[in-house]
């Protein structure tokens, strides 16, 4: 009996509290649904009366709503019910810029935001992004173009500075940019997402930059660049208690990154079961090459299939300002990978481009720099399935101390575990680090590689239990190979 109460005591908050949510109809404020008339004043209207009505909800319905920039509100939800598209505008001058991004919904100093529903937001962005680029090649605006990939484009959401925001159950597609984007936010939850971006160059997922206590989940991320970035673009900021859970990654680049901008740093970082599939680049990238301190970051079942790399950490010393970063305190648990001998991301739309060759297939990396080495590391119930077949008449790299000596520090460049070009292992290269530790860990190669499995160089403490290779006609061959290491 006290049971039933208790659940009729339930309901009747739940009705309670459904009753004072104030519910407003976009047709109330002229936004029309017919694809053609631009409704970018008509929603920041809605938005602007309903934030200084105390705040509710502006309900978008069946339709295909067309506009630029809008700005969400404190105590606004933009709800986006199934068969609503918000369709972004392909003309450059119907955005606005914040903090020097452009975007269709931005918010800047908000509170108590969210943006939900099982619609979808559109951004038609290779026709957006060639628009702008006519636009700079015209000269009216001015943007900085490398290979013509011009740089200030919209992104779909840019949410700057604002604090308990939800982005919930959207359909993110056809991004001209960086597709979503947090900055400097508090309390963030992003949920249920679908998002198809590769529509252009540099079509980033989700940028979670310098944001605090965030959780993502239950997400599918198909991007033409990072999948899931965390960046770090202020010195003095963070990403800090962050949570990844149950989502799927590819990419044409990485799928979970930490950088490259990494200013300020990245702590308490948890990445817990996902997937990752046909990823050009690695699975796990982490990063400290702008003075970041990242520390305490638990990476645990992770499973990838067709991935360019499996694992990735690097520091360096690129654009630090005199700060001195560091990585360390890192668990890398129950992961799986199988790495392609062809490209991975073959036959998309944007192909991560083919680039420091020649090589043959590249191993996993912890490396270091001299003066900043990767510190307490753990690698525990791995396994990574390499294609092996490394030929030493197409890319070679010795284990003499001279051969080791000849692969390049590098400390200074943009990371990528492609960089070194050919190194001297198949399966793991572990170079300038303190407090390396492989608790079972399994390497496999599907042929014969010229190459020994695991090579450490200067290596202060390292553990090894339980380390197992498996490659064909490699019976008597020596796997581990290690010069200055304790």
């Amino acid at each position: 009996m006290k049971r039933i109460f208790l659940s009729i005591v339930s309901a009747l908050l739940v009705l309670s509290a459904g009753a004072q949510e104030k519910i407003y109809q976009a047709s109330s404020f002229g936004i029309r649904s017919d694809g053609v008339t631009l409704n970018t004043r008509s929603i920041q209207a809605g938005i602007d009366f309903i934030s200084s009505h105390g705040g509710g909800v502006l309900e978008i319905s069946v339709g295909r709503y067309l506009t630029g920039s809008v700005h969400l509100k404190s105590n606004v939800e933009l709800r986006l019910l199934e068969g609503a598209v918000l369709v972004g505008s392909t003309n450059p001058y119907d955005y606005d810029m914040v903090e020097g991004h452009y975007g269709i919904l931005l918010a800047k100093g908000q509170k108590n935001i969210s943006v939900k529903g099982k619609g979808v937001i559109d951004g038609r962005g290779a026709q957006c992004a060639l628009n702008f680029l006519d636009q700079v090649h015209l000269g009216y605006i001015d943007d900085t173009t490398k290979y013509d990939r011009v740089t200030k484009r919209p992104k779909l959401i840019y949410f700057r500075e604002c604090e308990d925001v939800v982005i919930e159950g959207l359909n993110l597609r056809n991004s001209a940019d960086w597709t979503l984007v947090t900055d400097q936010c508090e309390n963030l939850t992003i949920s249920g997402i679908l998002m198809d971006s590769k529509n252009y160059w540099n079509n980033d997922g989700l940028d979670i930059v310098d944001c605090r206590h965030v959780l993502i989940k239950d997400s599918f991320i198909d991007a033409s660049d990072d999948a899931i970035c965390l960046k770090s673009h202020s010195a003095e900021h963070l990403c800090e208690d962050i949570e990844i859970r149950n989502c799927v990654a590819r990419s044409s680049a990485s799928a979970f990154k930490f950088g490259t901008v990494s200013r300020g740093g990245f702590k308490n970082i948890r990445i817990i079961n996902n997937k990752v599939f046909d990823t050009y680049r690695s699975a796990i990238t982490i990063a400290s090459v702008d003075g970041a301190e990242i520390e305490n970051v638990l990476v645990d079942n992770l499973e990838a299939v067709n991935t360019g790399n499996a694992i990735f950490l690097r520091t360096g010393i690129r654009r630090t300002a005199g700060k001195v970063g560091y990585l360390r305190d890192i668990t890398l648990s129950n992961i799986r990978v199988e790495v392609p001998l062809e490209k991975a991301d073959a036959g998309y739309s944007y192909e991560g481009p083919i680039e420091d060759l020649p090589r043959n297939v590249s191993p996993a990396g912890i490396v270091g720099v001299p003066d900043l080495p990767i510190e307490n590391i753990t690698l525990k119930n791995i396994e990574i399935v390499y294609p092996g077949g490394g030929n030493k008449l197409y890319a070679y790299k010795g284990t003499t101390p001279e051969e080791l000596d000849s692969i390049p520090e590098m400390i200074d460049y943009y990371p990528e575990f492609s960089q070194f070009k050919e190194l001297p292992a198949w399966g793991l290269f572990i170079r300038h680090a303190k407090g390396i530790t492989l608790d079972n860990v399994r390497l496999v190669a599907g042929a014969k590689d010229y190459r020994p499995a695991v090579v450490a160089d200067d290596v202060d403490g390292l553990t090894i239990k339980n380390l197992k290779t498996d490659e064909p006609g490699s019976k008597n061959k020596k796997q581990v190979v290690k010069r200055n290491v304790k």
